[in-house]
């Protein structure tokens, strides 16, 4: 069993900043990716970003490239999502997740709350 477990959600005004993080815990060998996923009321849940385990490569959506950076620290298998530039249409429900293979994320965290208003 894999663990996720989010943190660094909040309320924060437009223009501002926000880091989230993601620490996995349990069964963790065999991961080879990570990342971000939102969703929004009344929304289907979308991929924000996702970083490879093998060799640190990205991948983000159009919507947040330039203001969102996905990153990992391996020795703390944890990843982060710095939300620079926040705007009101990126409040959702944030959830980490982390898959082996390809394909679809298997193992999803709680979600984290960030909401951008003013």
């Amino acid at each position: 069993q894999v663990r996720l477990v989010e943190s660094g959600g909040g309320l924060v005004q437009p223009g501002e900043s926000l880091r989230l993080s993601c620490t996995a815990s349990g069964f963790i060998s065999g991961i080879n990716a990570m990342g971000w996923h939102r969703q929004a009321p009344g929304k289907e849940r979308d991929l924000v970003a996702f970083i490879n385990s093998a060799d640190g490569s990205t991948e983000s959506a159009d919507s947040v490239k330039g203001r969102f950076t996905i990153s990992r620290d391996n020795r703390k298998n944890t990843i982060y999502l710095q939300m620079n530039g926040l705007k009101p249409e990126d409040t959702a429900v944030y959830y980490c997740a982390a898959r082996r293979g390809t394909g679809r994320f298997q193992y999803w965290g709680q979600g984290t709350q960030v909401t951008v208003s003013s």
